[in-house]
């Protein structure tokens, strides 16, 4: 297969791009992909975690799209009252300025977290049973407890009282392990 930018060497490096659907494939040579863009150069080339991370925020710079806007700027004008980082800004360089931007662009950003890490926002990780001690016990509490009160707010009382039974057997079973710790 030969380069489909020059049309004189054979395509040595391969791009394929999915955007909403829409299927992109790119063969190059090696020198028409690192002028485009596709490589880094020998040294390391400008390729940044920063860059990675902005390219998951803004694609019209991707060398695929080639003139087609696909970017996603919900409130684009949006700023951090902290440090004063704008969304723009965070768009381009893939780094937020202070803590306070994750609330500020919370609503920009779970969009984008949910497209890379398979529809999850919330972090959960794995704890060892033998070091994760009572946690395992707690999280499951907090699950019980959240879905003890949407039962609450639709009235079906009969299944809130089957989930008030396992909170309280698993507080019971928190305060037998915690009484044989001390």
């Amino acid at each position: 297969m030969e380069c489909q930018e020059c049309h004189q060497r054979p395509a040595t490096v391969h791009f394929t791009q999915v955007i909403n659907g829409n299927k992109t494939e790119v063969h190059l040579c090696e020198p028409c992909a690192q002028e485009k863009g596709y490589m880094m150069d020998q040294y390391g080339g400008d390729f940044s975690i920063g860059n990675l991370l902005s390219g998951l925020f803004n694609f019209e710079s991707s060398p695929l799209t080639s003139g087609h806007s696909t970017t996603f700027t919900p409130n684009s004008g949006l700023k951090c009252e902290k440090c004063g980082m704008t969304y723009d800004e965070f768009k381009r360089t893939g780094k937020f300025g202070c803590a306070h931007c994750y609330q500020t662009f919370d609503a920009q950003i779970d969009p984008i977290l949910r497209r890379v890490h398979s529809g999850n926002t919330r972090h959960n990780g794995k704890i060892p049973e033998r070091m994760g001690g009572n946690l395992h016990i707690q999280r499951e509490l907090e699950r019980y407890r959240g879905e003890l009160q949407d039962l609450i707010q639709r009235e079906e009382f009969e299944k809130a009282a089957k989930i008030r039974d396992k909170i309280r057997s698993l507080e019971n079973e928190l305060n037998r392990k915690k009484d044989g710790e001390e």
